[in-house]
């Protein structure tokens, strides 16, 4: 079975969007420590939502997201930004098949509630990951103006690991690792071989180490 990413992309003149930036700007400048935007949102205006923009970074006193019921399909590496994050909640947000490596970053997350079931490579009936181009010329492509169906982005700027740009290569991986109390399939674009090389091991009962997914990589039989 051959499985892609959602080609989703995000319209940013939706009434939903306007408001989604709008509850981000609310919650920086009052500093509040829980962030539940679509609580606030209508249904017409929740489902118009296929992404977080990239002003959550500004969400740096948040320490418990809620992202429950959405209708998301990625979540943006300036997740990474939020360093205060301690529980992150997109349960039953059931398009959401992988998170970002950036989410690596919030070092104080330690409690999760993901809908795992959903997720690439789950222990439960392990899934495939969809396949990804291992190096990628910037030179001969766009990192700016990407397909979402086929790398998980509509733009990569700068690297998962060394924060680096990501000019002159590009260099995807996968790699399970514990975030909070579940593991997650993490998306890496990296800016090297060498930052690929300095990811940490896999949890263990995963993929033994990083890799480019598609339906050759052989995972581990599922555990019920």
């Amino acid at each position: 079975m051959v499985i892609t990413f959602h080609a989703d992309r995000q319209d940013t003149g939706t009434p939903g969007w306007r408001h989604l930036l709008a509850l981000i700007d609310e919650a920086a400048a009052d500093g509040r420590t829980t962030f539940k935007p679509f609580v606030e949102m209508s249904a017409p205006e929740r489902r118009q939502i296929v992404t977080l923009p990239p002003t959550i970074a500004k969400l740096t006193a948040v320490e418990h997201l809620v992202l429950y019921g959405t209708n998301l399909v990625r979540i943006p590496p300036e997740i990474g930004a939020m360093t205060s994050l301690e529980t992150f909640e997109p349960y039953t947000s059931h398009r959401l098949h992988w998170y970002p490596y950036e989410l690596t970053r919030c070092t104080r997350l330690a409690d999760s509630t993901v809908s795992t079931r959903v997720l690439y490579g789950n222990f439960k009936i392990r899934p495939p990951f969809p396949a990804l181009r291992p190096v990628t010329d910037a030179g001969e492509t766009d990192l700016s103006a990407l397909d979402p169906g086929v790398w998980g982005a509509d733009a990569v700027r700068t690297c998962s690991l060394c924060r680096s740009p990501v000019d002159r290569e590009l260099h995807q991986a996968w790699i399970s690792y514990r975030v909070g109390t579940d593991v997650l399939p993490l998306l890496v674009n990296a800016c090297s071989s060498a930052c690929v090389a300095a990811l940490p091991d896999p949890h263990p009962g995963y993929v033994a180490s990083p890799h480019t997914g598609g339906p050759d990589i052989t995972q581990p039989p599922p555990r019920r």
